[in-house]
């Protein structure tokens, strides 16, 4: 009898196996050999220590395994930059991993700057390798074209060099890494569906239900065929990722759970189909639905750190980017509720904010979400807000700066502020892309606030707030320096 120990390590191997069998490991030996013998090649040149690319592996031997018999043929391939391949990884002067570049016979073509998730890497290589739009002679490719579980847009013309078909091909090329697009002239195709020059966008049968129409036409009255594809491309609740999420616009209402096509379409199509039917009678508002485990950071936005059983959570933003939450269980009737109470104003936004300090006294002062307006917005003063991440090294080094800062201004017409942007959302029209980011907000232009870009020094700050100050500093002049304090009259 074989160990239980002994089993699962075969087990282990086997499914390392079944997961990387289609992703050719190249080396510096057979990287330019093996590349010739390949007609579109994709890169990934990793480190074996490297976070990112643990995560990216399973997604990229997922990707492999979906491109198999692609006409024309993907190859997927990997480079070991600390062993095995550094010389070519030096060659091409990778110096972050991943690093994925696309290669034609063994010639670089460009980088790779598509999605990091399986069929997101597939969907772009196929865009990359293959033509715009694809030629359809025949039924059988329609019928073939079809079946795929994402969108499809198809154009129907008499003629190849119509106007029609010109805008159609145009369009093709602009959007070809986010859509599929066939086209044909063959007449004998044309009269079996009955369309004669005009597009035809085809939802997927995996993504069709009885609440919208699973095809929808595009006629030239319509006018421009990219808005006629943006539009109606997700549908009325569209399949939100981490690769098209930034194709959602709100006012955007969310609904978190469960989703995977994968393993469950049934059950996240029942809940889907759910949000459509209360989401088709709300036009004016955009939906979606998340994988709940894909989109946890979005959750912890909102604060919630777990979602409990099977029924989706739904968040919102409106137009103003403020943030709503459906306290309610899901149901038809509590959605459509919130969706009402959403659209008339009636909701209070969530307002993810740390408790108001007790004792504010400090030289340098903290703000929080709920008291944004009254230490900054409102104080009368010029004020630098420093927006900080507590695990920021370089927010650790800038607090005896900034609490000398503090000290040195303290009976100036200035506020030195602190603002914890991980634990308490930033307010309009702040943006924090980095910590620390710093802002200069004068006294009577609170809503125009200045990026500060200079030093992290005292002496940097000084001069920037001497300089700046809407009214003249007592201690310092206009240039920053010192001002000795005049001697008492007799």
């Amino acid at each position: 009898m074989v160990p239980k120990y002994f089993s699962f390590l075969f087990l282990g191997f086997v499914t390392v196996w079944a997961v990387e069998k289609d992703v050719v490991e190249l080396t510096d030996e057979t990287f330019s050999h093996e590349l010739e013998q390949h007609e579109n090649t994709l890169v990934m040149f990793y480190a074996p220590w490297c976070g990112h690319c643990k995560r990216l592996k399973p997604e990229y031997a997922k990707a492999a395994e979906m491109l198999l018999g692609n006409d024309p043929p993907i190859t997927l391939a990997k480079v070991d930059c600390t062993e095995s391949g550094k010389d070519t990884c030096n060659k091409y002067s990778v110096n972050g991993y991943p690093t994925l570049k696309i290669f034609s016979r063994g010639d670089f073509i460009n980088d790779y700057n598509g999605p990091r998730e399986a069929a997101g890497i597939a969907k772009y290589m196929k865009a990359q390798v293959g033509p715009a739009s694809k030629e359809l002679t025949e039924e059988s490719c329609l019928k073939s074209f079809l079946e795929s579980d994402e969108v499809g847009v198809v154009g129907f013309f008499e003629k190849e060099d119509s106007p029609l078909a010109t805008s159609f091909h145009a369009v093709s090329k602009k959007l070809k890494e986010k859509v599929r697009f066939a086209h044909t002239t063959a007449k004998s195709l044309l009269e079996k569906e009955g369309y004669k020059n005009t597009i035809i966008l085809y939802r997927p049968k995996i993504l069709q239900n009885k609440f919208e129409p699973s095809t929808v036409k595009y006629v030239e009255s319509m006018g421009d065929i990219q808005e006629f594809i943006n539009k109606n491309y997700f549908g009325i609740a569209g399949v939100r990722t981490r690769d098209n999420a930034g194709e959602f616009k709100n006012p955007l209402v969310v609904a978190y759970y469960a989703v995977d096509y994968v393993k469950n379409h049934k059950g996240t199509n029942y809940w889907r189909n759910r949000i459509i039917k209360v989401a088709k009678d709300f036009p004016k508002l955009n939906f979606a639905i998340s994988s709940k485990d894909d989109f946890q950071h979005e959750l912890n936005d909102f604060g919630i750190d777990f979602v409990k059983g099977d029924k989706p959570v739904i968040l919102a933003r409106n137009i103003n980017n403020q943030k709503f939450v459906m306290k309610d269980e899901f149901s038809v009737d509590t959605f459509e509720a919130f969706l009402k109470d959403m659209e008339t104003g009636a909701l209070e936004p969530y307002l993810k904010s740390e408790p108001v300090p007790e004792d504010n006294t400090g030289n340098v002062k903290v703000a929080v979400a709920r008291n944004f307006d009254e230490i900054v917005t409102n104080n009368g003063k010029d004020t630098l807000i420093e927006f900080y991440a507590p695990w920021c090294g370089h927010c650790k080094k800038l607090v005896p700066v900034y609490d000398e800062l503090g000290e040195k201004l303290a009976d100036e017409d200035i506020e030195i502020v602190k603002f914890d942007a991980t634990a308490n959302d930033v307010p309009a029209p702040y943006e924090v892309g980095g910590f620390p980011t710093l802002y200069w907000a004068p006294k009577n232009s609170k809503n125009n606030p200045v990026k500060y870009e200079g030093g992290r020094e005292f002496d940097d700050f000084i001069k920037y707030i001497a300089k700046h100050a809407t009214n003249g500093l007592k201690g310092y002049d206009r240039k920053g320096k010192a001002v000795k304090p005049k001697s008492d009259e007799l």
